[in-house]
């Protein structure tokens, strides 16, 4: 377990090469905020507090976190510096990461903090080699083979932008070695920026140890600069997490189409056809078969239900064991209850429908209010209910048990049970003609 490790998130910067309104750490991917997925990788090894620094017009986008304020945009050493208020009470190893390597995992971390402490080092570079080319500082070495300093890209001579092993700028410091260094920095370099990787050499000139940790995964520590970056990024975290899902029992018929966020929950032996997403906290149950070409978002889906093709459950739909939800349906905070069908064609928004029911083709409750001011209505509809094609249910509105809905029907008014409704142009409601027709039987 690793502890007393706080945090440093860098999150401070624009990212003009988004060509973007929205800051670069900001950006979603795969269901979170791009710095989120930093946060979360620094909770993942312990660290607290972790510090997000942000820029002065949004100290308010990160609820429940410690927020430190970057005034002005001065580089990199000018970020952590203005982290060193929040963490004045603090004394241990400090973890610096930038807010745009939404990539980074546990692992990594680990085994940087771990390569610290080891070494006895003051400070810790987390170093890569990755088979593309990127603008990153690269490392220099001495002779020895020891970390000497690092050279950012724009400073760097031809020999030493030959170099493979590259700066992904995230580091681990001691909290006295760090802030004695912050203060030794200046501008004297073609960014003309206090820049955090001349700490190394402050840190060395003051007889402390510069350590390295590469990266196992060559991949973890890339940073996001465009959308085709977050694209990509994007694309790697879905593949970690349909890899952990499928080894976790879950199949996925397609790993390249299908797209699942990190809070969704996927239960053993449910399986995932290509073109789905599942998004925010969906749940699959046992035996569930979700898709093709379906989303879910915040949706409760029981065990052995069937949902799609292109099917679409918003926020709040909860659907009943052995259920199914079929082609050209969306749901919108309902709850379907077990072994009912929803085929194909239907809307049903702020309803609830009972066990056992069969809601036919272009059904669609009709829940925005009539009059300006008034709340959404609620349509219920009970247990081993028939309706027929093309029916509206205008809410509020409730269907009793067992009751036969006719086709083409616009229903305004309470079905009691076992009554059939409908008959168009006007509803006719004949109470007790289901359970009439039983007794003749």
């Amino acid at each position: 377990m690793t502890t007393n490790v706080a945090a440093v998130v860098m999150a401070a910067g624009l990212g003009t090469r988004m060509h973007s309104d929205t800051p670069k750490h900001l950006h979603p991917v795969l269901g979170r905020r791009m710095v989120d997925w930093v946060v979360e990788s620094a909770r993942a090894v312990e660290a607290d507090p972790v510090v997000v620094v942000v820029a002065p017009d949004r100290a308010d986008a990160f609820e429940g976190l410690t927020v430190a304020v970057q005034q002005e945009p001065q580089g990199t050493g000018d970020a952590v510096a203005a982290a060193r208020e929040a963490l004045a009470d603090f004394s241990g190893d400090v973890l610096v990461l930038s807010g745009d390597t939404p990539l980074l995992t546990e692992d990594v971390l680990r085994g940087l903090i771990d390569a610290h402490r080891t070494e006895g080092a003051q400070v810790t570079v987390l170093s890569f080699e990755p088979t593309d080319d990127f603008p990153y500082g690269r490392l220099l070495r001495a002779p020895g083979g020891s970390l000497e300093r690092i050279v950012e890209e724009r400073d760097a001579t031809p020999e030493q932008l030959a170099i493979a092993e590259l700066n992904s700028s995230i580091y681990v410091f001691a909290s006295d070695a760090l802030w004695a260094a912050i203060e030794k920095l200046d501008t004297s370099n073609a960014q003309g920026e206090l820049q955090l990787t001349d700490t190394i050499r402050h840190i060395i000139a003051a007889g402390g140890r510069a350590s390295v940790y590469r990266s196992p995964d060559p991949v973890a520590p890339i940073g996001v600069n465009t959308r085709a970056d977050l694209a990509a990024a994007g694309a790697v975290l879905r593949d970690r997490i349909n890899h952990a899902h499928m080894l976790a029992g879950t199949t996925i018929v397609d790993p390249a189409t299908t797209w699942i966020e990190p809070d969704v929950e996927l239960e053993p032996d449910s399986t995932i056809h290509p073109f789905t997403h599942l998004r925010g906290k969906t749940r699959v149950g046992t035996g569930a078969e979700v898709g093709p070409h379906a989303v879910a978002v915040d949706a409760e889906i029981g065990p052995r239900v069937l949902i799609g093709p292109f099917a679409y459950l918003r926020p709040g739909s909860v659907v009943g064991e052995g259920a199914k939800i079929g082609t050209f349906v969306e749901l919108k905070n309902t709850r379907i209850g077990e072994r009912t069908k929803v085929p194909h064609l239907s809307y049903l928004g702020d309803a609830e429908v009972g066990e056992d029911t069969n809601v036919a083709a272009s059904n669609v409750t009709v829940n925005f209010p009539h009059q300006p001011g008034k709340e959404k209505g609620r349509t219920k509809i009970g247990r081993n209910v028939r309706t027929g094609v093309d029916n509206s249910f205008v809410a509020p509105v409730e269907i009793g048990d067992d009751a036969w809905i006719a086709a083409g029907t616009v229903i305004t008014e309470d079905v009691p049970p076992g009554s059939l409704a409908g008959f168009p142009p006007r509803q006719v409601t004949k109470e007790g003609y289901v359970y009439d027709e039983r007794d003749d039987d």
